[in-house]
């Protein structure tokens, strides 16, 4: 026991990768023998993450020694890696042919998101402009949450339900994506494009088109990417500015 556990210790990230391997393969047997695919490996995967890191403190199942390596898996350095490689296998052209419709896609995306994470503030009882602004952010994506909220002094718990919020908007997108796509016809990449742009939450729209179709994932990687960045930037200054004129 003892050996494995040095053999591990110094190969962190390859026991990562194993781990995740072996969940991902556990979670394509769930979807395809017990779901009949109606509910995609991926999302099956994200729940059992999620799940996962309630095992550890503060920074879940890493931790845990024998599983450190995830903290390297699950940082940011590989996540935006993956991101932009993803991102990066889209055609121009196809790109370009989005044009208008990718840009006000993406500005409505951010605007219904923070609009509907408002009004889930209010209904948790929440009034003060700070922590309306951050939950708001929050139900664009779990990454504008966090920046918001520290960025205009919101509380930590207000962090972790922002948090919470985005977390739950990815896993809703992951889930529904592949069940409502072809009402809403979601077969092209313009159409991919706009659909990143209007979901936002990267991981949600990717996880979801990669069991839509895997050749969708670039288009809708990159408008989704955008979306992380534009809410970063809109959430803290323009909305936060809105709200306090409004004085809600």
């Amino acid at each position: 026991m003892e050996i494995i556990n040095t053999i591990i210790g110094k190969n962190g990230l390859v026991f990562a990768f194993l781990c995740v391997g072996i969940i991902m393969l556990f979670s394509s047997w769930v979807s395809k023998y017990i779901t009949n695919k109606k509910i995609p490996g991926v999302a099956i995967a994200i729940i059992i993450g999620l799940s996962l890191a309630f095992l550890g403190d503060e920074k879940g199942i890493s931790n845990i020694p024998l599983f450190a390596g995830m903290a390297l898996l699950g940082g940011p350095m590989l996540r935006d890696f993956a991101v932009v490689a993803t991102a990066m296998s889209a055609d121009l052209s196809k790109i370009r042919q989005a044009g208008l419709a990718g840009l006000v896609s993406l500005l409505i995306g951010v605007f219904i998101s923070f609009t509907m994470g408002v009004l889930i503030g209010l209904s948790m009882g929440y009034t003060n402009i700070e922590s309306l602004t951050t939950i708001g952010a929050g139900a664009c994506t779990y990454i504008v949450g966090p920046v918001t909220g520290t960025a205009i002094g919101a509380s930590s718990d207000v962090i972790a339900i922002s948090v919470a919020t985005g977390v739950v908007k990815t896993i809703f997108a992951t889930i529904g994506t592949p069940l409502i796509a072809k009402k809403i016809k979601l077969d092209n990449p313009h159409a991919a494009i706009v659909f990143g742009g209007l979901i936002g939450t990267t991981s949600g729209v990717v996880a979801g088109l990669a069991a839509t179709d895997e050749e969708l994932v670039p288009y809708g990687a990159l408008t989704s990417t955008f979306y992380t960045g534009i809410g970063c930037l809109l959430c803290p200054s323009l909305f936060y500015v809105i709200l306090r004129f409004l004085d809600i």
